[in-house]
């Protein structure tokens, strides 16, 4: 796998781009077939925090990570764990998929070798995950523009707020962002 890595507001040294390439290359013995393209991988500080994002484009699959931490190095770590943790996710769900219909080709690998030393705490994760809804909700969408619905969504202090757009006349979604602005959701048509 091949890593497009940059920074943002910081330099990437050797060193640590080296760091970023031999974490991120763990990954590879889980996936039967090369990305789509290059690891997207940015890497930046702001304000004592160090963060990674990491993208990888699979074939019907987009993995995606961010992690924020003190130390660079440990953010490296904990955004290498989460993406281990959607592969094993997403490979048991796929895998079982492609047996049902009868296809033989799958995504992830089914074994990780023997000689892996993950490989009993990734036995452990074969069990598909249960999704439990608890709780349903039915509301009617009252038409208005996106800045009354940024207003209606502090209102209510919610991280998010559906609503109908007045000027398109389609259901939209506003939400606020972990950098503290917001964002908009609308259906791609």
């Amino acid at each position: 796998m091949k890593y497009n890595i940059r920074g943002q507001r910081m330099e990437v040294t050797l060193a640590l781009r080296e760091y970023v390439e031999k974490k991120l290359s763990r990954l590879e013995r889980y996936l039967e077939a090369p990305p789509l393209s290059d690891a997207q991988v940015t890497l930046s500080a702001t304000k004592g925090l160090h963060a990674i994002e990491v993208t990888i484009p699979l074939t019907s699959v987009l993995l995606r990570a961010e992690v924020k931490s003190e130390d660079m190095y440990a953010s490296i770590d904990l955004v290498t764990d989460k993406l281990e943790r959607q592969i094993r996710k997403h490979k048991t769900k796929v895998n079982r998929k492609f047996r049902q219909d009868g296809s033989s080709r799958a995504l992830f690998k089914e074994e990780y070798g023997a000689g892996s030393r993950n490989a009993t705490a990734l036995a452990t994760f074969e069990e598909e995950e249960e999704y439990e809804l608890v709780r349903t909700k039915r509301f009617n969408l009252k038409p208005m523009d996106v800045e009354e619905a940024i207003l209606q969504m502090n209102m209510v202090g919610h991280n998010f707020y559906v609503f109908a757009n007045s000027d398109t006349r389609e259901v939209n979604v506003v939400y606020r962002r972990s950098d503290g602005r917001y964002g908009l959701i609308e259906s791609a048509e």
